[in-house]
């Protein structure tokens, strides 16, 4: 899939270095993966929910929430916010 917004992630990992190894994690496997639903992507981020139009992810044994828009069919993800604990 196609990540966009990876700056974020970067920016984010200069105030919070813990957070950098969860994150890059997080954006590998998205990016070398194609998910056609949440149930699918689900099923490697079990932890994963839905709310409306956002999915949440823990990240960092729940420590940060990372909150994305995804187009399954376009496969993109877009990051719209990475909350600090």
């Amino acid at each position: 899939m196609n990540v966009i917004a990876r700056k974020m992630i970067l920016d984010f990992c200069k105030i919070h270095p813990d957070a950098c190894g969860p994150l890059e994690r997080w954006w590998k496997i998205c990016r070398h993966n194609t998910f056609s639903s949440f149930s699918e992507l689900k099923q490697t981020f079990s932890t994963a929910d839905m709310i409306g139009l956002c999915l949440i992810f823990n990240i960092g044994g729940g420590k940060y929430r990372l909150v994305v828009r995804v187009n399954f069919l376009g496969q993109r993800i877009w990051i719209k916010y990475i909350l600090p604990p």
